[in-house]
């Protein structure tokens, strides 16, 4: 009898056994399928987290405005230089660079300067370019004009498609004056070195234009004298 009663306790105690181990067995899935859970919900995020980083460099969900943006993106912004780490310095192999002879023989002759960044990624711009006019490539670059508006130490940062402006003051006086239907320019980086110098046609009623001396404004997201 005793021996009865004692094998009927082990049985009784393997089965409460066998229960506990199935319980925490069914407990252990659970929280694996929670962990799993919670790595697809931080799969979600991360995408979320790109696609924010799209609609910031430009790419919104607004409708295109023909050029390549969207409606409300803006195409250039300008900002202290801290909060341009996100994006790097232009290249000018991936800058069009445009310019159109304006107002020629009138007092107040300029080259109109217009730069789109023809990437696919955001970049910036500072200062203003290094430009020689003419084809004498070894002459040393135009000086900054004195009447140029201060904020030449912002970074203008240019998403895909996006354009900045600058202008090259023409002071001709009308005796051994220089003349010229193209020049040279190149982009500076913020401690003012210059990269590769690009040859750029002058365009325009009259392309040719004439010099004695010449100035640069700084880039700009708007055109200069109201161009």
């Amino acid at each position: 009898m005793t021996t009865r009663n004692a094998r009927r306790t082990a049985r009784t105690a393997r089965t409460a056994a066998l229960a506990a181990a199935t319980a925490a067995l069914a407990l252990g899935l659970t929280a694996c399928g929670g962990a799993d859970g919670g790595s697809k919900a931080a799969g979600d995020d991360h995408t979320a987290g790109t696609s924010a980083s799209r609609s910031a460099s430009g790419a919104d969900s607004g409708s295109s405005n023909g050029s390549g943006l969207k409606d409300g993106a803006h195409s250039a912004t300008v900002s202290n230089k801290g909060t341009t780490a996100a994006a790097r310095q232009c290249r000018g192999d991936e800058m069009l660079v445009t310019a159109v002879h304006r107002f020629a023989g009138q007092q107040g002759d300029h080259l109109l300067l217009t730069a789109s960044n023809e990437g696919s990624t955001p970049c910036w711009v500072t200062s203003y370019p290094a430009v020689k006019l003419g084809g004498d490539v070894d002459a040393a670059a135009l000086t900054h004009s004195k009447k140029d508006n201060p904020g030449g130490d912002k970074h203008i940062t240019l998403a895909p498609g996006g354009k900045v402006y600058s202008a090259v003051n023409l002071f001709d006086y009308g005796s051994k004056h220089h003349t010229a239907r193209s020049f040279a320019i190149a982009l500076r980086g913020a401690d003012g070195r210059t990269g590769p110098f690009y040859s750029v046609d002058a365009k325009g009623a009259k392309p040719q234009f004439a010099w004695n001396e010449a100035d640069v404004l700084n880039w700009n997201t708007e055109k200069p004298y109201d161009f």
